[in-house]
């Protein structure tokens, strides 16, 4: 079967998703040029995600950008060291939850934070309070917005890059799909943005090792992951049996064409 007509047999389990993680990036959430909010973007990702709730689907939000707006707030203070980056993300993490309760809040939604760290997913006792959070919050219809808890986070603890925290919050909320918006419109066979022939992939029935060879290294000088952490993180959810689609953030109403299941972005199938 090929590649599209792969995507086809998967469009009606992607329409019929009922609980959805989302990850949006720092370059969508914050300007790259200036380093400051897209109060656009974030305004607007709230409207749709509220939307998509009211679908009668079950959202959660994994939100990159906690630096960048702490950066701004703190009027483009260094966070060249470990202490200086847990600073600025300490201010940003409130500033970007005030941003986010402040648009969903528009639209009649209510959101809860949940900071993570690795011991929470390797510890089990953790685990499962962490499972038993997302849970409650989901039933009472709150959206959980989950971001690594920078302000404490060392090498032991640390998750690393919000691509793997978005697969293993997954994961850990039994979540039907995966939805990571990025600063590129899916997955292709080598770099688009620096090699006109670059081919997208529309559906990765397996992760092979002819797949992994086509991920960079790097992205964006805001972001801490690349295509090769992306394709790291659709190894796990699809090990766990989670689908995922990776799109672009660059128009987000394009979000409501990837839950119809047509044809944006590359879907990575489960397992």
């Amino acid at each position: 079967m090929g590649s599209i007509e792969l995507r086809e047999a998967a469009a009606d389990r992607i329409s019929g998703a009922k609980r959805i993680v989302f990850k949006v990036g720092t370059s969508t959430i914050v300007y790259p040029e200036t380093g400051k909010p897209n109060y656009r973007n974030i305004e607007l990702l709230a409207r749709i995600l509220s939307n998509i709730q009211n679908q009668g689907r079950e959202v959660i939000l994994v939100s990159s950008g906690a630096i960048g707006v702490g950066r701004d707030k703190l009027r483009g203070a260094k966070a060249s060291t470990i202490p200086e980056k847990q600073a600025v993300a300490a201010v940003g993490q409130c500033e970007l939850m005030f941003q986010y309760s402040k648009f969903f809040g528009e639209y009649g939604k209510v959101v809860g934070q949940i900071l993570l760290t690795l011991d929470v997913y390797k510890n089990s006792e953790r685990r499962k309070n962490v499972i038993n959070t997302f849970k409650k919050l989901l039933e009472k219809e709150i959206i959980p917005i989950v971001n690594e808890n920078d302000s404490v986070s060392v090498d032991e603890i640390k998750i690393g890059d919000n691509d793997t925290l978005s697969a293993l919050v997954a994961i850990l909320a039994d979540a039907d799909l995966l939805v990571v918006i990025s600063d590129i419109d899916g997955f292709y066979d080598c770099d688009p943005r620096t090699n006109e022939c670059a081919k997208k992939i529309s559906c990765v029935e397996k992760i092979t090792s002819e797949i992994e060879s086509y991920a960079g290294e790097k992205g964006s000088d805001n972001a801490t992951g690349g295509m090769k952490t992306k394709i790291e993180a659709a190894k796990m959810v699809t090990a766990a049996g989670v689908d995922m689609i990776l799109t672009s953030g660059l128009d987000l109403e394009e979000i409501y064409e990837v839950l119809e299941g047509k044809p944006k972005g590359t879907v990575f199938l489960r397992q």
